[in-house]
């Protein structure tokens, strides 16, 4: 206890209780301070320096690493140019072949259409020259080429002698024999003219188509019955020995034949 000078008290002495005070204060204060502030004041700048340190290698190292990465991308532009570039090239490659592509399927379409329309041409114009072209022809045991046109206007006459248009037929025979007289049906047409224009009663002419036969095709199958139908168109004419005549020679050229038969079997009729 310290006296009070001006009461005459005795104070108490209060400093060793603040002293104990700020020593407790100082120590749980150090709990919340880092470590290197327990200690002296050259220790914490040697560890500041040091972290300091540490920091600026690590900044150091961070730059050099920006550096290092910054000269990469430096040297791989260029090749990402030449990468793009090639990249480019590349699609333009792959959009020209698809133009060739597409150009190519025109072209395979196009000629196959040329070559269809040459086929069909082709066709066309062999079926041209086949309705021209000489076909064969085997009628009454005789064998020859003849041309489609030529059949044709022979197998008109005949639907026209068929249908006893006699008269239309003779004309018919007779037209075919002018534009065809090379024909393999000429023997034929000139024996039917002479049937047609016996049948018109038109006799004459008729004996003029069978004799045309007998002079130009004395061996065909037809002209033994050519001599027959003489022979009757000169019984219509009452020209009984003319006809008389006839059958004789009928005998006499084709003796053998049916024609000769009947010759003689009329002949004997006369007697």
């Amino acid at each position: 206890m310290m006296p009070n000078h001006r009461s005459g008290r005795s104070v108490p002495n209060r400093t060793p209780r603040l002293g104990a005070w700020w020593l407790a204060l100082a120590l749980l204060g150090g709990v919340a301070q880092p470590a290197w502030a327990l200690f002296s004041d050259d220790e914490a700048r040697r560890a500041i320096l040091e972290l300091r340190g540490r920091v600026e290698a690590q900044r150091q190292e961070l730059e050099a690493a920006r550096q290092r990465v910054a000269e990469l991308e430096a040297a791989l532009d260029p090749a990402r140019r030449g990468l793009l570039e090639q990249t480019n090239q590349l699609e333009a490659l792959r959009r020209e072949l698809a133009q060739l592509r597409g150009q190519q399927e025109q072209l395979a379409f196009q000629l196959a259409e040329l070559q269809r329309q040459q086929r069909d041409a082709l066709a066309a114009l062999d079926e041209r020259l086949r309705a021209h072209e000489p076909v064969k022809v085997s009628i009454e045991g005789q064998e020859f080429t003849a041309r489609p046109e030529e059949k044709a206007a022979f197998e008109g006459a005949m639907a026209a002698l068929r249908a006893s248009e006699f008269a239309r037929a003779a004309q018919l025979y007779a037209d075919f024999v002018q534009r065809y007289p090379q024909s393999g049906y000429v023997p034929l047409a000139l024996y039917w003219r002479g049937n047609a224009l016996y049948a018109t009663r038109d006799y004459k002419p008729a004996i003029d188509a069978y004799q045309r036969l007998l002079d130009a095709y004395p061996r065909h199958p037809r002209a033994p019955e050519a001599m027959l139908a003489i022979a009757s168109c000169q019984i219509e004419l009452k020209d009984v020995k003319a006809a008389r005549a006839t059958w004789q020679a009928l005998v006499r050229r084709y003796p053998d034949s049916e024609a000769a038969a009947a010759a003689r079997e009329r002949l004997s009729r006369l007697r």
